[in-house]
């Protein structure tokens, strides 16, 4: 692998899997690299790192020992990073050092400065892991060369991400993009977050035992049957993808967004999540002048956030922090 190009090494931190990818500043992809957390021995901080405290950077963590490992192996192999940035679940601190917010996930994870720990020489920003799916989308996936954006990942929960005048929006402690928890219905039940129907129990995987009678497990499932012509499914999903266009709608309202983007496991139902979700929206989008908002998959997949942390360490000493 050539050394003569600086590059940026982009890692995703999930629950059972870490992403790591090595990307030019032009976008040029080298490698994408995956392991499972528990694919490599886990390590401890000793004379080499003697700046780190164990009992605040939880090295222990088998994710943080997996990240570590790698990053070194990278940067043996590739030479050192010209940045590094990092996406976790949870709401970033507004310093960008850790993650200052994650309840119930990812042990020992919260509040580790990953600066400190991965020792760089520069900082390792950090960010949520929605916004840096986001930030890869408007850089080189279905959002790129637009300044007005929202990201929504449909899955077992309901992400969201926001691009505005080109800037990631992370609001005062990092809350801002949640839409998954908007309310539709103020009289529903509430969601984790405590917002009374919220999107994400709308349409999320999390709900679908209830919403469904218990008749499926999951959307793929559900989507299937709606596919071979079951008049229960198709009431469930149906009514599901009508809430996603009220939200969506909504969010038209509130931030003009020139694209929306529809990313997750849900929004691989393709076309049969797509067809109705527009004709939805043809009848409840205000459309000043004719306009309507593009709503288009996304296309970088498990890799986006991946990216979106190494776009995001590019950029991170800029003073105007555009995605552009």
């Amino acid at each position: 692998m050539s050394r003569t190009e600086p590059y940026a090494l982009g890692i995703d931190l999930g629950g059972t899997n870490i992403k790591f990818v090595i990307v030019e500043e032009d976008g040029t992809i080298r490698e994408r690299i995956q392991r499972e957390t528990g694919d490599r021995p886990e390590i401890t901080v000793g004379a080499d790192a003697t700046d780190v405290d164990p009992a605040e950077a939880g090295v222990q963590s088998r994710w943080a020992g997996a990240i570590q490992n790698e990053t070194r192996a990278i940067q043996e192999r590739c030479g050192p990073a010209a940045w590094m940035g990092l996406a976790a679940p949870g709401l970033a601190a507004r310093d960008a050092r850790s993650i200052a917010f994650m309840p119930g996930r990812l042990p020992g994870l919260e509040g580790l400065d990953w600066s400190r720990f991965l020792e760089a020489p520069a900082a390792v920003p950090v960010l949520n892991d929605t916004h840096a799916a986001l930030m890869g989308e408007a850089w080189l996936g279905a959002a790129a060369g637009v300044q007005d954006a929202i990201l929504l990942t449909l899955g077992t929960g309901v992400g969201g991400g926001i691009l505005s005048d080109g800037r990631l929006i992370r609001g005062h402690i990092g809350r801002a993009g949640h839409l998954g928890h908007t309310s539709l219905d103020p009289r529903g039940a509430p969601d984790i977050c405590g917002a009374p129907g919220s999107l994400e129990d709308a349409i999320g995987d999390c709900t679908l035992p209830r919403r469904a009678a218990g008749r499926y497990t999951s959307t793929k499932e559900m989507v299937e049957a709606y596919r071979q012509g079951d008049a229960f499914a198709a009431y469930v999903w149906l009514q599901s993808v009508y809430d996603l266009a009220c939200a969506v709608a909504s969010f038209i309202n509130i931030l003009d967004p020139e694209v929306v983007v529809l990313g997750g496991g849900i929004a691989r139902a393709g076309e049969d999540l797509f067809e109705p979700l527009k004709q939805f929206l043809s009848d409840i989008e205000w459309q000043p002048g004719g306009h309507q908002a593009k709503i288009v998959p996304a296309t970088l997949g498990e890799y986006a956030g991946a990216l979106g942390a190494a776009r995001y360490a590019m950029l991170f000493d800029h003073p105007t922090m555009s995605v552009k």
